[in-house]
């Protein structure tokens, strides 16, 4: 008899969402910006690299929220994950409510192999 690998919810596919701890934004604001990238990176990973979203949707589509301090951290952070093949997407308020017009709030990373993901965002904190 082959052992098989059983997936217990970790995966091998991911998406993150990284949020700024400097934004005054209320929770529904925040869970409305983290939503905007969710939807923004996966339609985009699914254009460019079919077969991860397939997989990570397969496995749960499993998503994990992280923070950091300031927009200033947003930006290596980005150019990371795009040097090594990832969609990331810097999500930019429309301004209707909390917060001024282009205010970038949230960045979405993959979906994608958890191993590419964690060398961008494996060091930050959970939300």
């Amino acid at each position: 008899m082959v052992a098989q690998k059983v997936q217990h919810g970790n995966g091998d596919y991911k998406q993150v969402i990284v949020t700024r701890e400097d934004l005054p934004l209320s929770m529904g604001k925040l869970a409305v910006q983290v939503a905007h990238a969710a939807v923004a990176c996966t339609l985009l990973t699914k254009q460019r690299k079919s077969d991860w979203c397939v997989k990570w949707q397969q496995e749960g589509a499993k998503k994990v929220v992280v923070s950091v301090g300031t927009l200033e951290e947003f930006i290596p952070l980005k150019e990371k994950a795009e040097s090594l093949g990832l969609v990331a997407l810097i999500i930019s308020d429309a301004g209707h409510t909390e917060i001024p017009e282009g205010t970038q709030t949230v960045l979405g990373i993959g979906p994608a192999p958890c191993n590419l993901i964690d060398q961008v965002t494996g060091q930050l904190p959970l939300l």
